[in-house]
């Protein structure tokens, strides 16, 4: 008598692939840097008494005030900052002078800048012995490199001491690397990065699409481009889409995207969940725009008692398989219509093809990125 095998399939466990993915991140050599503080507003600075007596030497007494400010400056430490604790008032008199300060930073003029900062001594750009991250910010956005590196270091005699903190938010809602990211200005990237700018805060706040990372919005933009709206089609057949889609973004004009995408997921922690999560919601260009810039990243190297070493592109395709066989037997798939249901098979499907590809392009053409 035959009888007939019924195959027991379990739904997706996204604690473990969360946990496993963790793993694979930790021995990538994502997450190693130092944790930094996270703080809702800056430490208070000690408060300097004078004893008033007949010995009381007035221009003495504001030279030590003078020291303690700069010592005290210099001593606030590069911390997350939310939300941004500047007062609406400072960023008002930002704004009062920014016709004075935007063909400074056209121009990317340090002298100038220096010049006005000392005029106005500082006011509207600078609160609590720092400049603000607003101020900042505008320096960013006009990719003035040479008067963010001086307000980063804070060595100018002018600025008495003060810098500029890469990881306090702005009253938008958003960091100098998502301003920077979203510029694709890879040296502003490095300089904020090598100022101790961290690439794991994300947006928060009414006033911007909220829990993204700097290389979200690299990510994002870069799928905006012209060349892939124009010609990338989901009614193209799946094997011909992926190839066209990767076509498109070895085009050497994508290169300073794929960079900017590169040097963020480098600095990135739980990089391998960022990539899951495009390819979980189905979104290819996505996914497809961190594979080819992250692969050192993603390829890695995880331990495995199976085979000994286990890399990203592992981990990717057995989710990949798992989350296919899951929808094919209709697991956790209860409330989808078919329609739907054949779409994200179609999605996961096309990520799969898309991963193996990527792993072919690497392993023929090691030199090509």
């Amino acid at each position: 008598k035959n009888e007939r095998m019924e195959l027991e399939f379990k739904a997706p466990d996204h604690n473990m692939w969360k946990k496993e993915a963790a793993a694979c991140d930790k021995d990538n050599g994502n997450g190693k840097d130092e944790p930094i503080t996270v703080r809702n507003e800056y430490p208070r600075l000690p408060t300097t008494y004078f004893e008033f007596n007949k010995e009381f030497n007035l221009k003495k007494a504001e030279e030590i005030m003078s020291e303690r400010h700069i010592s005290m400056a210099q001593s606030i430490a590069n911390d997350i900052i939310i939300p941004d604790p500047t007062p609406e008032r400072v960023c008002e008199t930002f704004f009062h002078k920014y016709y004075q300060l935007e063909p400074i930073l056209k121009k990317d003029s340090v002298q100038c800048f220096l010049q006005l900062f000392k005029n106005c001594a500082g006011k509207g750009m600078s609160w609590n012995l720092t400049i603000t991250a607003q101020t900042l910010t505008h320096m960013v956005s006009f990719n003035a490199l040479q008067c963010a590196k001086v307000v980063l270091e804070g060595k100018a005699l002018e600025l008495h001491g003060m810098h500029a903190n890469p990881n306090c938010i702005n009253s938008y809602g958003y960091f100098p690397l998502h301003e920077a990211a979203e510029r694709f200005s890879i040296d502003m990237i490095e300089l904020l990065l090598c100022h101790g700018a961290s690439a794991n805060v994300r947006t928060v706040g009414n006033d911007v699409i909220e829990d993204l990372l700097p290389l979200h919005v690299a990510v994002e933009n870069t799928c905006l481009h012209k060349y892939l709206e124009d010609n990338l089609s989901l009614s193209q057949n799946p094997l011909e889409y992926i190839y066209k889609l990767v076509l498109l973004l070895c085009l050497p004009e994508m290169k300073i995207f794929l960079d900017t995408t590169r040097l963020l997921a480098e600095k990135t922690n739980n990089l391998l969940e960022e990539l899951w999560n495009y390819i979980e919601d189905g979104k290819l260009i996505q996914s497809a725009v961190l594979l080819l810039a992250a692969q050192e990243q993603i390829r890695g190297g995880c331990s495995s008692k199976m085979d000994g070493k286990k890399d990203g592109f592992d981990i990717l395709n057995r989710r990949i398989l798992r989350l296919y066989l899951a929808l094919r037997w209709g697991k956790g798939s209860n409330e989808m219509t078919h329609e739907l249901l054949e779409e994200r098979r179609t999605l996961i499907h096309c990520a799969g093809l898309l991963v193996d590809l990527v792993l072919l392009i690497r392993k023929y053409m090691p030199l090509s990125y």
